[in-house]
């Protein structure tokens, strides 16, 4: 009997609906609807503008019921707490918290007709996935901070055994089933942390180093997030897998993000033990919103990382495939040159690019 999936979708703001709409229309002439079921729900900036809440209980309720959630984008100029923060920005972290989502999964990989800023660096020789705990590190002291007469600041950073252990595993197996780095072939991961500085990034790289000892395929390689940040400028070819605390793994994937055509390219996945969220690294861009301006690029990518993650899960190889001929779809279409997004100074729109995908799916 056939299996069939349900897939929680938010929309959100701005360009998500239209990125979205764009990615379910892929994945259901990729699949069929029998093995892709897509439930459409509440949940941004927007549905708070209206209703006070930006994420429905109701929404929660089905995206822990669901296999997997699929998301546009989420966040509006405005629209903000009393404090001043972002809305959008409770969407994904009440997601993240409420599902446990400790693993954020950034591939970093320079596609068939775009250009890199870093000269002599083609498709194939930058090709790595930074993996960036979710839950921990700086960021989990959002919210928590304390101000001291107007004269003193402080945050905590947090990185316990559980949250690295996990994270490091995570990242190990993960490059146990790639293909190693461009350069020379390795599995590999490189652990990035501040470990000669701060006694919480040296614990981090302990604990890494003894997950580490369980994977002997692996190679274990190390660098201060400083040096990252000129690694990944002068030799992307050698990293495969790198693990990093939650506000380095922000940094530095933003980093890569930009020396392979900036978000608009750039997938990302938020996992958990049993539960994970897809959507493309942007924002919502609500100034382009319903011009049919948007590039649904790093969405669709992000749906082939969400069959991917499917089918490991539930050992479903028809959906490991179909991941495999979305990527080349879209490679296909970037190769052409015709149909390149504005951001690449074509005039490529989202519905005319996602018929290109169609057809070339068709082919």
């Amino acid at each position: 009997m056939s299996v069939s999936y349900r897939i929680a979708t938010i929309a959100g703001d701005g360009i998500g609906p239209e990125v979205a709409g764009a990615t379910v229309q892929v994945l259901q002439a990729l699949l069929g609807s029998d093995v892709l079921r897509f439930d459409w729900l509440d949940g941004g900036a927007g549905h708070y503008d209206k209703t006070g809440e930006v994420l429905p209980q109701s929404t929660l309720d089905a995206c822990r019921a669901s296999h997997a959630i699929l998301h546009g984008a989420a966040g509006l100029p405005g629209v903000t707490y009393d404090d001043g923060t972002e809305v959008g920005n409770d969407l994904h972290l009440k997601l993240r918290f409420g599902l446990d989502l400790y693993a954020n999964v950034r591939p970093i990989r320079l596609l068939p007709g775009v250009e890199s800023p870093l000269r002599h660096h083609q498709p194939g020789t930058i090709d790595y996935v930074i993996v960036r705990e979710n839950t921990e590190g700086l960021y989990a002291s959002r919210g928590a901070g304390v101000v001291l007469r107007d004269e003193m600041a402080s945050d905590s950073l947090v990185i316990t055994r559980k949250g690295t252990e996990r994270v490091a595993r995570f990242a190990l197996e993960l490059s146990r089933r790639r293909q190693g780095a461009p350069k020379d072939g390795k599995r590999r991961l490189t652990v990035c942390d501040k470990a000669n500085i701060l006694r919480s990034y040296a614990f981090f790289r302990r604990v890494c180093d003894e997950v580490g000892a369980e994977f002997n395929d692996v190679e274990l390689d190390y660098a201060y997030v400083d040096a990252m940040t000129v690694h990944l400028v002068k030799r992307p070819d050698f990293y495969d897998v790198i693990v990093a605390e939650n506000l380095f793994g922000d940094i530095i994937s933003d980093l890569g993000a930009a020396t392979v055509g900036g978000m608009g390219v750039s997938p990302s996945a938020e996992l958990g033990d049993r539960h994970g969220l897809f959507q493309g690294a942007h924002g919502s861009a609500p100034d382009i919103a319903g011009q049919d301006a948007a590039n649904p690029i790093a969405t669709l990518l992000s749906g082939a990382m969400m069959l991917e993650w499917l089918a490991v899960e539930h050992a479903d190889d028809r959906l490991s495939d179909a991941a495999g001929r979305l990527r080349q779809a879209v490679d296909g279409v970037l190769s052409d040159g015709r149909y390149r997004p504005r951001e690449f100074g074509g005039d490529t729109g989202c519905s005319a690019f996602t018929e290109q995908v169609l057809r070339q799916l068709e082919g």
